[in-house]
């Protein structure tokens, strides 16, 4: 509505007749003479007249003002290009699928050969009773390297194509693995498990699966029952409402427990930070959920050895009771207020300048193969620069947090991830939130305790990224007059997953100047427990009876550099100063820094602790060097602010030896391929993987295959600002991969998105395409949003 057409309705609508600028005069009814009164009928009708033609003025002028902007706007931005305008420099490599993660035929097919094995009584039932024999997980078995090696470089043969197949033994109280091939259609299934792990695998080390939660939460409705008075009374629980189970891991404090502490929280969003002060000990050691047993209560801060112990002091007043107070919905991620713009976005004015090919990426100079494990997640495999290998494999490994509390729900716990599944909980990406709008979005397929493989829409997204600051720049301000730079420009690899509480973002950087980088962020929701006597000790207090309980995050990154090949050194360089006499002046001494350069020669030497100091430049090398003589090396850079490591005291320290080293360099070995396991959460104080006695043989490290393993993660002492969502800013780490010394000169200057400006030739498009980008500007051709993330969730009410 125009300024015009309100001024008009306004005066009309309290009864005055004039408009700003006219004669003023009344024509009120009783105080106005006849004529006047005439008068007054006559100006109505010419101001009635005049609002109408105002009204309809208005309307064409709107109309060809909107005709003549959008014409405006056409002529300026077209569409932009969907297709790629120049060609890629890199093509696709087929062979890149040995790396590939299995296809739903491929899952199918195992399943179907595996059910075949009349020996092995095996059911793929999602709510098998854990006394059953369920087939829990089928995944890609990755290929020996040598193997992989002989078929990417010497045309050797390919890779037999196998999966690892997981069945929990719940009538026999074992765990096995097998390998079954050769895929596709199938024809032999071998026990693996000796081999891999040198020892039987106990029952209890298994998972928890649906089938065993599906019992629990009947163990535990029987528990509520029991309790209906004190239930109702200090938490208003009743049919339509109920309380929300979150799990203290490990399941016990030695070898063979299964013994769960559950804390409750109200069913709200956010649920993690709502602890009612209600905790649960649940003994379901048993494969038969009919001896199961709650061994110890936890109310308000008291401990009762039975329900009926509870029961009794709750009705003689002998507790402290909890009192139901209707809680704020401080947890929702709803927003306070109505989003009203859209933020910038990123979009390809000349199509995308790089392409996705079954598990294969080519950007500018770059290529590699990439997977997800449904167990340790993100991973990309032959990784490489002008077509030379610079990484074999880089891969997330675990991802551990230890809790310190006062209360039994996080006074112990200690979480693996990769025993869950971290690449499990890879849900679809939000387009133009967790990625670009502009993103490329892969799908996955994934088999871990279901009935049948399942599809996961967009979980992996692929984009090129302007990382917001020059990768190089320099302006010339005192001789030769000019300008050089390059805008930063780079491949992001991403994946997110939320396990539990917390969503890590996960990063592989692909830079133009040979750099890669793999870093994780967390967000998602801190753990929290009910705020107790002490408990401040672990914590800030963040909402009402909420206490945020102080945790580290450390992750865990495989880093298989093969620079120039698989014989490579471990390389270490830093600085000291030392006291010199100055040339032209002998007898006057200063202290100059000079370089400290180190080979290290065995795997103790090069396991880096945390605990010790650590050179700065820590580096994998090969005995080739480039045009200065130096030989070229990759450096690894680790951002990391984590907290202490568990002391090696304790019990469960071994099952994450892994976490005592920033850096630890081991010799490539096949049967040495992670350093956590999916068994490591349930059975922590005997672990199948040790990761600690891949360095105890003390091999040589000298000219041979070597694998980083580089642990990084920060503390968390969670605040008010954590409430209702932590941020991910200044909340991650990670590890740089930088060329140094491998090139002879940065590679970056042959980017085409070099940037150069002398005097006179500013506007010059000729080495300056910002200068033609108002010509070319483009508006950007988008999908419709849509999501389907809900599809894949874990739903425990369809079981119970």
């Amino acid at each position: 509505m125009g300024y015009m057409e309100r001024e008009v309705r306004h005066r009309l609508s309290e009864g005055r007749g004039s408009l700003p600028g006219s004669r003023a005069f009344s024509c009120g009814a009783h105080s106005s003479p006849p004529s006047l009164q005439a008068l007054c009928l006559m100006e109505k009708k010419r101001m009635n007249s005049l609002v109408k033609w105002t009204l309809i003025l208005f309307v064409l002028a709107s109309i060809i003002l909107n005709i003549v902007l959008i014409g405006i706007h056409s002529s300026r931005a077209p569409k932009c290009s969907a297709q790629r305008v120049h060609p890629l420099r890199r093509k696709h490599d087929e062979r890149s699928a040995v790396f590939a993660d299995l296809s739903r035929e491929e899952y199918l097919q195992v399943q179907q050969f595996m059910l075949k094995q009349n020996n092995l009584e095996i059911s793929t039932n999602q709510i098998t009773k854990p006394s059953d024999n369920f087939l829990f997980l089928i995944e890609l078995s990755v290929p020996k390297k040598a193997d992989v090696l002989a078929y990417l470089d010497r045309n050797g043969a390919k890779p037999t194509r196998e999966a690892t197949v997981v069945v929990f033994y719940g009538a026999k109280g074992y765990i096995k693995e097998y390998v079954v091939g050769r895929l596709p259609n199938p024809t032999y299934v071998n026990d693996v498990t000796m081999e891999r792990y040198h020892a039987e695998l106990p029952i209890n080390a298994r998972t928890v699966t649906i089938g065993e939660y599906n019992l629990l939460f009947q163990f535990l409705g029987d528990v509520f029952s029991k309790l209906g008075k004190i239930m109702k009374e200090s938490f208003d629980m009743g049919p339509d409402k109920q309380l929300n189970a979150f799990e203290q891991m490990p399941r016990g404090v030695r070898t063979g427990d299964r013994k769960t502490w559950i804390s409750f929280f109200r069913d709200m969003s956010g649920m993690y930070i709502h602890p009612v002060g209600f905790e649960v000990l649940v003994d379901h050691q048993s494969v038969n959920a009919s001896e199961w047993k709650v061994e110890k209560l936890l109310y308000n801060g008291q401990y009762f050895d039975s329900i009926d112990a509870l029961k009794d002091k709750y009705d003689k007043d002998l507790v402290k009771k909890i009192v139901y107070k209707e809680s704020p919905d401080y947890g929702s991620l709803k927003p306070r207020n109505k989003p009203l713009q859209v933020g910038p976005q990123l979009f390809n004015a000349e199509g995308k300048r790089y392409s996705v090919s079954n598990n294969h990426v080519v950007y500018m100079d770059w290529s590699f193969a990439f997977g997800l494990s449904a167990l340790t997640g993100m991973r990309v495999f032959d990784v490489r620069f002008n077509d030379e290998r610079i990484l074999y494999e880089l891969s997330v490994q675990e991802a551990m947090s230890v809790y310190g509390s006062v209360t039994p729900g996080m006074i112990l716990t200690k979480f693996l991830d990769s025993s869950i599944g971290i690449g499990r909980f890879a849900h679809e990406l939000v387009r133009g939130v967790d990625c670009p709008y502009e993103a490329s979005y892969v799908d996955t397929y994934r088999y871990i305790d279901v009935p049948k493989p399942i599809r996961f829409r967009n979980t992996i997204c692929i984009f090129e990224h302007n990382m917001g600051q020059p990768l190089r720049r320099h302006f010339s301000d005192f001789f030769h007059h000019s300008y050089g730079g390059m805008v930063n420009s780079a491949l992001v690899f991403r994946t997110i997953t939320a396990i539990g509480n917390y969503d890590y973002i996960w990063d592989f950087i692909f830079y133009q100047s040979g750099s890669v980088e793999a870093k994780v962020h967390a967000t998602g929701y801190i753990s929290s427990s009910y705020l107790v006597d002490g408990a401040l000790r672990h914590g800030h207090q963040v909402a009402e009876k909420v206490l945020g309980n102080i945790h580290t995050h450390f992750i865990n990154f495989k880093v298989d550099l093969d620079v120039l090949g698989v014989k490579n050194f471990f390389q270490t360089k830093d600085m000291e100063y030392v006291n010199v006499s100055l040339p032209w002046m002998p007898d006057h001494y200063a202290m100059v820094p000079q370089l400290v350069e180190k080979q290290l020669k065995t795997e103790k030497e090069a396991a880096l602790r945390y605990d010790t100091k650590t050179p700065r430049y820590l580096h994998i090398s090969s005995n080739k060097t480039n045009r200065w003589g130096h030989q070229r090396s990759y450096r690894l850079q680790v951002f990391s602010f984590t907290g202490d490591h568990l002391p090696e005291s304790q019990a469960e320290e071994r099952a994450i030896s892994w976490a005592r080293y920033k850096v630890a360099i081991t010799k490539h070995k096949d049967g040495e391929q992670t350093s956590s396991s999916l068994y490591s959460q349930n059975n922590i104080w005997s672990p199948a993987v040790d990761f600690s006695k891949y360095i105890e043989d003390n091999e040589s490290i000298e000219d041979e295959d070597l694998v980083a393993w580089v642990t990084t993660g920060f503390l968390h002492i969670p605040h008010s600002e954590d409430i209702p969502n932590t941020v991910t800013v200044g909340n991650g780490g990670g590890v740089l991969l930088r060329p140094h010394n491998y090139f002879d000169m940065d590679p970056s200057i042959h980017s085409a998105d070099s940037v150069y400006l002398s005097p006179g030739s500013e506007d010059s498009c000729d080495s300056n395409r910002m200068a033609c980008l108002a010509q070319e500007t483009c508006s950007p051709v988008l999908e419709p949003f849509t999501y389907e993330g809900f599809d894949g969730v874990i739903k425990f009410e369809d079981w119970v």
